[in-house]
């Protein structure tokens, strides 16, 4: 359709490097972890130790593994989130345009692209690509947004789409891309989502008293599951699996992509891929609902580091089932929130 409205839409990812030299993901990397709800440290202490040891010394490393995924038209990530863009824009008068939370596209070339396109541009809603709310993920996505739209004096009213974890039309999106892999022969299906800091769960919890505090607290009613990571997954792996009619014994949840030594959520990813070939889980899927689009800790983490360390460790077969991605549901998902905004 032709995109002719006075409102417009941008869908927020986290972003990649500009390439996979050393310099950029080095530039990238740095932008990244010096963001205060990444590593919440005090400044100084971030600094030194980001762009001191961290850097220089994950850049090489994290360059060759961006190098083993990355595609001939760029990083997957940003190829995909712009397919993504194509596919909504189709069904959508209101122009649609894309950002990054790191790298580019920035925020500020997103909102500029809407602005030329229609000067009296009333509003712009933006959805981050963050089904859940993490400090890391979700909120420093929609607070930077925030702050571009301040600063730039916009006249035009910023609309944020809340975290759809539990929303019916995304579960029924990732179930059903999901299905044709679980309607195959497996052992365990393992829920895999990027990890937080536990601090970053009790830092989060505006009760003061529940997260991992209480007993069983991400099933116990509170109003700090509005903001608390790790209910908001355990919900959506609930969920899909109920809609897939998959036994609870033969699924479970893990986190991946620790950093540092700090305690992060558990059970961690790559100790149960080393642990299940052990516990009789010959055949292994894996789906990691935390991202919608397939990216580093996608295709690199899990499908090739992680296939690796399962199948050395007695495993017989791994298959990461791929993010929603491009999948027709979710398209159809965010068209129809798109529309229902508008």
């Amino acid at each position: 359709m032709e995109a002719k409205s006075d409102k417009g839409i941008i869908l927020m990812n986290l972003g990649s490097p500009d390439s996979t030299a050393v310099p950029d993901v080095k530039r990238y990397l740095n932008e990244f972890l010096m963001d205060k709800r990444v590593i919440d440290y005090p400044y100084l202490f971030r600094l030194l130790l980001i762009k001191g040891i961290i850097v220089p010394r994950r850049a090489p490393k994290s360059a060759e593994a961006y190098q083993s995924i990355w595609w001939d038209e760029g990083s997957p990530l940003i190829v995909l989130t712009k397919q993504l863009q194509n596919a909504v824009q189709h069904d959508l008068a209101m122009p649609v345009e894309v950002s990054m939370r790191y790298g580019n596209p920035s925020q500020e070339e997103a909102f500029e692209k809407l602005l030329k396109q229609n000067p009296s541009l009333k509003e712009v809603i933006l959805l981050p690509l963050y089904p859940h709310y993490a400090m890391s993920s979700y909120e420093t996505a929609v607070e930077h947004a925030k702050a571009v739209h301040k600063k730039k004096g916009y006249a035009f009213k910023l609309n944020i789409v809340p975290p759809y974890y539990n929303e019916p039309d995304y579960i029924n999106a990732l179930a059903e891309s999901m299905r044709p892999y679980v309607e195959q022969e497996y052992d365990h299906l393992l829920f895999s989502y990027h990890g937080v800091p536990e601090r970053h769960i009790r830092k989060g919890d505006i009760t003061g008293k529940h997260c991992m505090q209480v007993a069983d607290c991400c099933h116990v009613d509170s109003p700090a599951h509005e903001f608390c990571y790790r209910h908001q997954v355990h919900i959506t792996s609930e969920l899909v699996a109920e809609k897939l009619k998959i036994p609870r014994e033969k699924w479970s949840v893990t986190f991946q992509s620790r950093l540092g030594r700090e305690e992060w959520l558990k059970p961690y990813t790559a100790a149960t891929l080393e642990e299940l070939p052990k516990k009789g889980v010959k055949r292994l899927l894996v789906a990691c609902p935390a991202f919608v689009s397939d990216c580093l800790e996608t295709l690199e983490e899990i499908a090739v580091e992680g296939k690796h360390s399962f199948i050395s460790n007695g495993g017989d077969s791994f298959t990461m089932i791929p993010c929603m991605n491009v999948h027709p549901l979710w398209v159809q998902a965010v068209v129809k929130w798109m529309t229902a905004l508008s």
